[in-house]
Parts: structure tokens; sequence; C-alpha cells
């Protein structure tokens, strides 16, 4: 279970968690394993209109193009117990930033931050939702979404 371990743990947030959290959840288990890294890994969303949902089937395409394995998914809410299973929550906007900050019990340990405060060059700039566009915007989530879990991992990887 996450945040019950000796390693750290994550869990990565945005609207549905149909496109970016579970894009970061899988990029994120795919380079830990690929550095010979334990870490506890999840994804959630703000909202519930998409619970119970698979991956987007275009965010599902982008993971297989780019070699890293989509894990079974079934979207669900952030809950309140969240905040202290897991070491880190890491949102896709400011705005999830803020909504997971609202809902946070007192003395939660989970530290929230913004997905892309962890990419040089790109800190408080948020992963735009590609849902509503093109191949080409998930193609940047994506993107961007590397970035991101690039600079968590060399974080998590200094705080071992």
């Amino acid at each position: 279970m996450p945040g019950h371990s000796s390693f750290p743990s994550v869990l990565f947030i945005c609207t549905g968690n149909i496109c970016r959290s579970p894009t970061a959840h899988a990029l994120l288990v795919h380079k830990a394993r690929a550095a010979g890294l334990q870490l506890a890994v999840d994804s959630a969303a703000i909202s519930d209109e998409e619970r119970g949902n698979p991956f987007d089937r275009r965010a599902a395409a982008e993971l297989r193009r780019r070699g890293v394995p989509a894990h079974d998914h079934c979207a669900r809410q952030v809950r309140g117990e969240d905040f202290a299973r897991f070491d880190w929550i890491v949102g896709m906007t400011q705005a999830h930033c803020a909504a997971l900050r609202r809902q946070a019990p007192a003395g939660a340990r989970a530290q929230i931050a913004l997905m892309l405060d962890f990419a040089p060059g790109h800190a408080g700039e948020d992963v735009p939702d590609p849902w509503y566009g093109s191949t080409q915007d998930f193609i940047h989530a994506f993107d961007l979404i590397d970035r991101g879990v690039d600079g968590l991992l060399a974080r998590i990887r200094t705080c071992e």
C-alpha cells in the first residue's frame, strides 16, 4: 500500500484521472524501474466525473508510441486518507494544487507540489489538459509530464 512502506510514495492528480495523472503514474513507474528504484505510485482526480473510467485512448496511445507500458487503470477521486498515505501529491495545475490544499486534513504529511515545478525552466506552469485537443496536444502534455517526472525522480533520489 502506498505510503506504508520504506520507499517513497507519489500520488499524481489531474481533473478526471484519465489523461495527465495516469500518464505521469505510468512514466514514473517505468523510469523508476529502469533506474532500479522502488516507489509506490498512484493517480487520482480532483473531480469525480470520470470515476471508474480507463485511460483516455489517446493518452494510452502516446504511452505505447513511446514504449511506456500503460497499467490497468480505473479513474478515482482523491480521498482524505491519500494525504496520510503519500509522501508527495503532485498536481498538474495550480488550480489542482489549490484544491488539494483546501482538501488536506490538518496535519497531513503529504507534500503538495506542482508537476512542472520539478521541470527546469517550467516552474509555476501548468500541464495543459489535452482532452479537448488534438494528438499534438497529447504529445505536448506528455513532453511536459516527462520533464516533470525526470525532475521529481531526481528530487526523490536526492532525498533517499
